[in-house]
């Protein structure tokens, strides 16, 4: 017989709290349930949990837009920069000989300059270069429209703009960009050469970012011409009145550039850099037309292609 408590109660056989008395094995497993429910509060999840698990909003909802908050922290930004220069590489890996074509978006089909880039666009074609704009309006519309008449290989980098750039129609191959940057990477890495048409601070943002790649050895170097000297003369003549005295500058980085109102000159240019690395051209260089010694040119001109100079 089951012995009584002091308060008269019988313990149960199986131990407290088991109601009828549960079999010691269930005990057991009640037991160990509960040690991994503990074990699960306390644990990391993995990596696979974290992938898979998706927060749910508070209350059924089909939309929750505050939970792709985290798409816009640098660490997923980086991965779309990553994106970005993945699809850029992909859209232009088997692009031959190129030619980078820069200019105003705000000039318009009736001027002058319009019809030297479309003409320029159509040369480039014929010669064998594609032909590689920022994709918007303007000189980049011209020199994409005239290579396209020429039945040439017509490329437009257009990028995401505040005031949504649009692309012109004239591309036949047309990449959508987000960051300047990655833009810029394409326009020197598949390039053998700048034009500079007339532009405002874009396009002068392009010419010397180039010069400073090629002066600094980061590039080989590769043709830099600048289209209408009438244009660039007040930047040329404060370059070579203020920056070169004050010693910002030596005389051989003015070798760089090549200033002319001549496409077919332009197109000897590119031609000539292309076949002997710039061999005579440099002697048409806005260095040159100042007496620069030319042997810092020549010694980047003997260089295979464009590399990291580092």
């Amino acid at each position: 017989m089951a012995r009584r408590d002091p308060n008269g109660a019988t313990p149960d056989p199986q131990g407290p709290g088991t109601g009828r008395g549960a079999p010691l094995q269930d005990l057991d497993s009640l037991r160990r349930r509960h040690a991994r429910q503990r074990s699960r509060a306390h644990r990391q999840p993995t990596e696979d949990e974290e992938l898979l698990n998706h927060p749910r909003p508070e209350a059924p909802a089909p939309l929750a837009p505050e939970q792709g908050q985290f798409t816009h922290t640098d660490p997923w930004r980086v991965l779309r920069i990553q994106g970005e220069f993945v699809m850029g590489f992909n859209a232009l890996a088997e692009v031959g000989a190129a030619v980078a074509v820069f200019g105003s978006a705000r000039i318009k089909e009736d001027h002058p300059w319009y019809e030297a880039a479309r003409s320029l666009g159509r040369k480039l074609a014929e010669t064998g270069f594609a032909v590689i704009t920022g994709g918007g309006p303007g000189l980049m519309e011209a020199a994409n429209r005239g290579a396209s008449e020429a039945d040439g290989l017509s490329i437009g980098c257009n990028i995401e703009l505040p005031f949504e750039q649009m692309c012109n129609p004239y591309s036949n191959l047309s990449i959508n960009f987000r960051y300047f940057f990655v833009r810029k990477t394409m326009f020197v890495k598949y390039t053998e050469g700048f034009v500079i048409f007339p532009g405002g601070f874009g396009t002068l943002d392009e010419l010397f970012e180039a010069l400073t790649l090629v002066q600094t050895t980061k590039i080989n170097r590769f043709p830099i011409i600048l289209y209408d000297s009438n244009y660039w003369r007040g930047m040329l003549d404060w370059i070579e009145q203020t920056m070169l005295p004050a010693g910002m500058i030596s005389p051989e980085d003015l070798n760089l550039l090549v200033v002319t109102d001549s496409l077919d000159e332009v197109c000897e240019t590119l031609v000539d850099c292309y076949n002997k690395r710039c061999g005579e051209s440099s002697k048409r260089s806005e260095g040159a037309r100042l007496g620069a010694d030319p042997s810092d040119s020549e010694a980047a001109d003997r260089a295979p292609g464009k590399a990291d100079g580092q």
